[in-house]
C-alpha cells in the first residue's frame, strides 16, 4: 500500500482554513489509515424495505438476526469496519447505544417499489449536511461524513446533481467527507453497468467534489470486471476515491476473492459491503466484517482474508 499520512491528505479548497484539520482527522479515521475506505453499508432498510432482512436471500434463508434493525449496529460496534453508513434517523434511535462506532449519515434514500419502467427514479434529500453537522454536535456520535445517491441518466439527475453538489459543499464547510452513491439509472440508460458509463460516473462524482464515490463493479460478456474498474479509477482521478458496491449475497470465498481483484487489479480504494455482511448471524457477520477489512484496510491476500471469515486467523484495526 501506498504511504499514507494526515499530512498526505489533500483537502478540498471548499473546506475552510478552520475546518481543515477536522476534515484530515475525519479522512484518516474513516480509512483507519490506511487512505482505504470499508464502508458498512446498512442503508438498505428503505431502498429494499424488508426483502433484505427478512425471508429468503439469493444463498439461502435469511438469518432472524437480521429481522432487528439493531442487527446493523451490533455488527458495527464489534467487527472491524471503517465506517458504518445510515440514515439519520437510523442513527438517532440506536445511535447513543453504540457510540464507538463511526458512522457515514446518508441524506437520501427510496425505496425499490416504483419501477424503472413505471418512472425513472428520483431520490431527494431527506436531511441536510448543516443538519448531519448539528446532529454530530448535539448527540456526540462520531459522524465523519454524509453520503447521497444519484441516479444518473434519470429524467431527474440534475435535481439529484443539484442536492448532491450542495450537499458536498455544506459538508465540506463542517469538515465532513462526502460519500456518492453514483448510480446510472433510468430508462435512457441501456446497461447499468457499462464500464464506459460507469467511469462517466466516476468522473461526475469527481466534478460535484466528491471525496468517495460508490458505483457497481462493470459488466461485459468475455471480459473482467476487475480489469474494466481501471478507466473508471482514471476517470474519477486520484482525489475522489472509487469504492465498489458489494451487491447480493454470494459465497464468501468468491466475495473475498473478488474484492481483492478490484482492490489490485482494477486500483480501487475499498468497498462499501451491506448484504454480504448483515445477512448473516451476529458472530458470523463479524467474522465476515473483519475478513473484508482485512483485505481492504489490512492488505491481507484471500487466503489470509478467508481464514479470518473461519475464525482461524486474527484480524484488529
Amino acid at each position: 500500500m501506498e504511504k499514507f499520512s494526515r499530512e498526505t491528505i489533500n483537502v478540498p479548497s471548499d473546506v475552510p482554513s478552520a475546518m481543515r484539520k477536522e476534515y484530515a482527522d475525519n479522512y484518516f479515521n474513516a480509512t483507519r489509515g490506511t487512505g482505504r475506505l470499508m464502508l458498512f453499508a446498512g442503508d438498505q432498510k428503505i431502498e429494499h424495505l424488508n426483502d433484505d432482512f427478512f425471508g429468503n436471500a439469493d444463498i439461502g434463508t435469511i438469518p432472524v438476526d437480521d429481522a432487528e434493525p439493531e442487527h446493523m449496529f451490533r455488527i458495527a460496534s464489534k467487527g472491524a469496519i471503517g465506517v458504518f453508513a445510515t440514515q439519520l434517523g437510523m442513527a438517532a434511535k440506536y445511535g447513543h447505544s453504540y457510540k464507538d462506532v463511526q458512522y457515514i449519515v446518508k441524506l437520501n434514500s427510496k425505496s425499490h417499489l416504483v419501477k424503472t419502467d413505471q418512472k425513472d427514479p428520483n431520490s431527494k434529500a431527506m436531511w441536510s449536511s448543516a443538519q448531519a453537522a448539528e446532529f454530530k454536535k448535539n448527540s456526540g456520535l462520531k459522524i465523519l461524513g454524509i453520503g447521497y445517491t444519484v441516479y444518473l441518466g434519470s429524467e431527474f439527475e440534475s435535481e439529484m446533481l443539484n442536492e448532491a453538489a450542495q450537499s458536498i459543499y455544506q459538508a465540506h464547510q463542517h469538515g465532513l467527507l462526502s460519500v456518492i452513491w453514483m448510480y446510472p439509472r433510468g430508462r435512457a440508460v441501456k446497461d447499468e453497468k457499462d464500464p464506459h458509463l460507469i467511469a462517466g460516473a466516476t468522473g461526475t462524482a469527481c466534478c460535484i467534489g466528491a471525496d468517495f464515490v460508490k458505483v457497481n463493479p462493470p459488466k461485459k460478456e468475455g471480459m473482467d470486471s476487475a480489469e474494466m474498474l481501471k478507466e473508471a479509477v482514471m476517470a474519477a482521478g486520484s482525489r475522489t476515491k472509487v469504492i465498489c458496491a458489494g451487491g447480493s449475497s454470494v459465497d464468501t470465498q468468491k466475495f473475498l476473492a473478488g474484492l481483492h481483484k478490484q482492490i489490485h487489479t482494477g486500483g480501487v480504494s475499498g468497498n462499501a459491503t451491506g448484504r454480504n455482511i448483515h445477512q448473516k448471524p451476529l458472530k458470523e457477520a463479524i467474522r465476515m466484517c473483519n475478513a473484508v477489512s482485512a483485505i481492504t484496510l489490512g492488505n491481507y491476500d484471500v487466503e489470509r482474508a478467508v481464514k479470518v471469515y473461519y475464525g482461524d486467523e486474527e484480524f484488529e484495526i
